[in-house]
């Protein structure tokens, strides 16, 4: 398969702008060691799309001065998003009336999945979908395709013609009832050997990798899980995406199914905690779950919109943090009801107030950005501009709504005016979208936002 990296290559260029990035967890009361920004600030890109500078305008190398000038000032310019949690085959089923979980999946989330055995519906939705997350000014993201393998070709296809950085791979479910039988993997070799392929086919191809996704333990037998522990002790270089602990009935079914003392501790019983494990939701877990999370390095996906949609729970995000374990935001499409990391970060808030502590704007961008890049492990190569990272960056607008131009007009300090966008923004506010610093979303010139 011919790499399309070299389409991506551009000329060195340095973008004004405000710029914001995080070097750590800014903490729960905001440490101004956390973060930089620069009022009037500069980003410089290489040829290949690295970074090469991000300081002072007036600071800036001299022989980046002959560079291409991209102006985005007055408006703010931060990493891209990262998005630790999401669907791509759940397009068609947002905005679903009426149920919790377990009823949700097989009403409305189980039928849209099993279309995506035709290799058309794939590529056209998957297209749609990374769309609309370079809208939302997400860059990166792990994504749950289906069970057919033509779900992971379309999206790692449409994902490396963008030039993006992005984790995916062949959800695994096997379990009777549970799995239903138009939507279940025939037998625990064959799954094996789809997921040997499609690991030799696309993972460390340009930006791509490869994650082990069983859907959750529910549609597991102990065979899969074994099998997928197995693949991950194999190569370390493996990512793992799951389900874990989101609602009290599926907790209660994992109990009945496979016993043990919790439902991370059937995970661990197999292997699957590793440093490049991501569990989404973790809302109904104990301090013992989040020890061993902890150490052994995996990481919890937060997806306010999706638990508050569903009815799930309230995450406690002080509690993970607390307990040292990486947390990142997901926003869960389709349970979850925008595409828009800032939507979730508007949820994320009122989710922390619930549980009685507060969310800073500084907490949130980070969690939108290095805190997602390091929930993945690829904080080594995205999440901020520290020179030589690959340059994926978002720009937002303060003045994209009235009602957020109004507040930003009013606001006293650039804390208040991160706050109204945390908790006002949308896709609206994302002006433009780059990867490895090349524009791949103009808000302007966008028709899905121009109709």
């Amino acid at each position: 398969m011919p790499s399309p990296a070299g389409q991506h290559r551009g000329r060195p260029k340095v973008v004004f702008g405000q710029v914001l990035h995080f070097l750590k967890d800014p903490g729960e009361v905001p440490d101004p060691a956390a973060w930089e920004v620069f009022e009037d600030g500069a980003l410089a890109i290489t040829a290949d799309g690295k970074v090469a500078y991000a300081g002072p305008a007036r600071a800036l190398p001299q022989h980046l001065a002959g560079a291409e000038r991209v102006d985005h000032r007055g408006r703010l310019v931060v990493p891209g998003f990262v998005d630790t949690h999401i669907h791509a085959a759940q397009v068609d089923v947002i905005a679903s009336y009426g149920k919790q979980l377990l009823e949700w999946l097989e009403t409305y989330v189980f039928p849209a999945e099993a279309k995506f055995d035709r290799a058309a519906h794939a590529r056209a939705l998957a297209g749609f979908f990374l769309d609309r997350l370079l809208a939302a000014g997400t860059t990166t993201a792990t994504v749950f395709p289906t069970i057919h393998p033509t779900s992971v070709d379309a999206f790692f296809e449409q994902s490396r013609q963008r030039g993006l950085r992005m984790l995916c791979g062949k959800v695994l479910m096997d379990r009777e009832p549970y799995a239903p039988a138009y939507l279940r993997d025939r037998s625990v070799d064959q799954a094996e050997q789809q997921t040997r392929e499609l690991i030799e086919r696309w993972h460390g191809k340009d930006r791509l990798g490869y994650s082990i996704t069983p859907r959750f333990a529910p549609t597991s037998t102990e065979r899969m899980l074994a099998m997928t522990g197995r693949l991950l002790q194999e190569d370390r270089s493996l990512w793992l995406q799951t389900h874990a602990a989101e609602n009290k009935d599926e907790v209660a079914l994992v109990k009945k199914l496979f016993g043990g003392r919790s439902y991370i501790d059937v995970y661990e019983r197999y292997g699957l905690l590793t440093k490049r494990s991501l569990f989404a939701h973790c809302i109904h877990i104990d301090t013992t779950d989040r020890k061993r999370l902890a150490a052994a390095g995996s990481s919890v996906a937060f997806c306010p919109t999706s638990n508050l949609f569903l009815g799930s729970g309230l995450f406690d995000l002080r509690a993970a943090r607390g307990s040292k374990v990486t947390v990142g935001l997901g926003t869960d499409v389709g349970a979850g009801t925008s595409y828009s990391l800032l939507a979730t970060l508007n949820e994320a808030y009122k989710v922390t107030a619930l549980r009685g502590r507060s969310l800073s704007p500084y907490r949130g961008f980070y969690l939108a950005t290095l805190g997602g890049a390091q929930a993945l492990d690829l904080d080594h190569v995205i999440g901020n501009f520290r020179v030589g990272k690959e340059a994926d960056f978002t720009v937002l607008d303060f003045t994209a709504t009235p009602t957020l131009a109004r507040r930003t007009d009013v606001a006293k300090d650039f804390t208040e005016r991160l706050f109204a966008l945390m908790i006002l923004g949308d896709e609206r506010a994302v002006a433009a979208t780059y990867a490895q610093g090349r524009l791949v979303h103009d808000r302007d010139n966008d028709p899905a936002l121009l109709g």
